[in-house]
């Protein structure tokens, strides 16, 4: 009886397949293929290598945009005060680094007004070539890294990269410029940070203090002491001291 109901289900089950292969053809998606054959000029060869550099351009945006601005510095700065306060979850990364990103755009946009008037729109219309706005698009962050990068680190760079030494600001390579402006960004945020975490730092040593000589050791002084930091960046106005410091620290 076992066997017969066994081959009952299989006999079931193969007469459904082609039943259920054939109701999904019409659902099957079509295959969709990129090529760069029949280009044989090397006017069409140029223009396909074109669209893959510019491909890789907008897959290192985000790496542009990090390394290039000032959302290095402004987000690591915000990430420390979050730390020195001593809440780790307020405000959020989503905050964090929203904030950062918009302050970025505000601190930035003389830089991209520029590239707007010099690079995209005369391209746009056709008046420069694609070379000559890739340069007039670099030329203003080049400017912005050069007024922010300690010439220390881009003498680092240049002596790593056993480059000649430029005569001007204008002869120095762009690849070793980026590296060094990163460099100076991070020092300096750190130096920031640094400073933001003293006055926390002396409220922790000061109720840790009390605690013990009252005895109670088993209290955490964080508990303590978190409420008196916040009442702290609270009463000075710390976010606008912050946020006003911190855009004016850009030349």
């Amino acid at each position: 009886m076992k066997k017969t109901t066994l081959i009952l289900i299989i006999a079931a089950l193969t007469a459904f397949l082609p039943v259920a292969a054939s109701a999904a053809d019409p659902l099957a998606l079509p295959n969709v293929s990129l090529t760069l054959g029949g280009q044989n000029s090397p006017q069409g060869m140029a223009t396909a290598v074109q669209i893959l550099l510019l491909l890789t351009v907008l897959t290192l945006a985000p790496a542009i945009l990090l390394m290039m601005t000032s959302f290095t510095r402004l987000v690591i700065v915000l990430s420390i005060l979050r730390q020195a306060i001593g809440v780790q979850q307020a405000p959020p990364n989503q905050v964090v680094i929203g904030l950062a990103l918009f302050l970025t755009f505000f601190i930035m946009s003389p830089a991209f007004n520029s590239i707007n008037q010099k690079a995209l729109q005369p391209y746009m219309d056709g008046s420069i070539s694609q070379e000559s706005a890739l340069t007039n698009a670099l030329d203003p962050l080049r400017s912005f890294m050069l007024k922010n990068t300690r010439e220390k680190d881009i003498e680092l760079f240049l002596k790593l990269s056993k480059a000649e030494t430029p005569r001007t600001k204008a002869d120095i390579p762009t690849l070793a410029l980026i590296p060094a402006f990163v460099t100076s960004e991070l020092k300096t945020a750190f130096q920031i940070g640094f400073l933001i975490y003293l006055p926390f730092l002396v409220i922790d040593m000061v109720v840790a203090s009390v605690l013990m000589s009252m005895g109670m050791m088993m209290l955490p002084p964080v508990m303590i002491s978190l409420p008196f930091k916040l009442m702290l960046f609270v009463l000075v106005d710390g976010w606008y001291l912050l946020i006003g410091s911190l855009v004016q620290s850009f030349s």
